[in-house]
């Protein structure tokens, strides 16, 4: 398995995926939040900020997948599964356990070079609460599904990340003489 998973991150279409199924994410929490008329809270805007680092894995690792650049594409790839993984952690504790206490921001912060909420405002924009529990679906709140969902991004980078020692097999036509 760890020399398919190899094999798969030293082509495109493998990091091609990677980067549609983040930018599908992001299509549906954009789709909550202008059709469903869902209010994203301060740690739903860096979860899909960690969801774009998902993303910009994939074109990343796509650009060049049989050069060094694709161990950079990893190491985003982690960090953003990671920092998703935490984030959507926190967010399912305030909302599992809300307190008067413990509340997110009522605005994200961004950096300075980097004001997304003032470029893009219809996506990174935050006007929720992350006590607030507003969209369920088999009994999970959308931050749990997004714990499921970083922490299977994660998995699998962790699982390519440990597979890129082993060399694909050769297959020769004519098998060694």
């Amino acid at each position: 398995m760890l020399r398919y998973l190899n094999q798969c991150s030293r082509g495109r279409g493998a990091w091609l995926l990677l980067a549609l199924t983040a930018f599908a994410l992001e299509m549906v929490a954009l789709w909550f939040q202008h059709v469903m008329l869902l209010k994203p809270c301060v740690l739903c805007i860096y979860e899909r900020c960690a969801l774009f680092g998902v993303m910009g894995a994939g074109i990343v690792g796509a650009i060049a997948p049989k050069s060094p650049l694709r161990y950079v594409a990893l190491i985003i790839w982690i960090y953003s599964a990671f920092r998703g993984l935490q984030l959507a952690w926190e967010h399912t504790m305030i909302q599992l356990h809300p307190s008067p206490f413990l509340t997110c921001d009522f605005a994200a912060r961004f950096p300075t070079w980097l004001p997304l909420d003032k470029w893009l405002p219809q996506v990174f924009l935050a006007s929720g609460d992350c006590a607030e529990r507003q969209w369920q679906f088999l009994s999970l709140e959308m931050p749990q599904w997004l714990l499921i969902i970083f922490a299977a991004y994660l998995l699998v980078a962790l699982l390519v990340l440990i597979g890129q020692p082993f060399k694909p097999k050769r297959r020769d036509l004519f098998g060694r003489l």
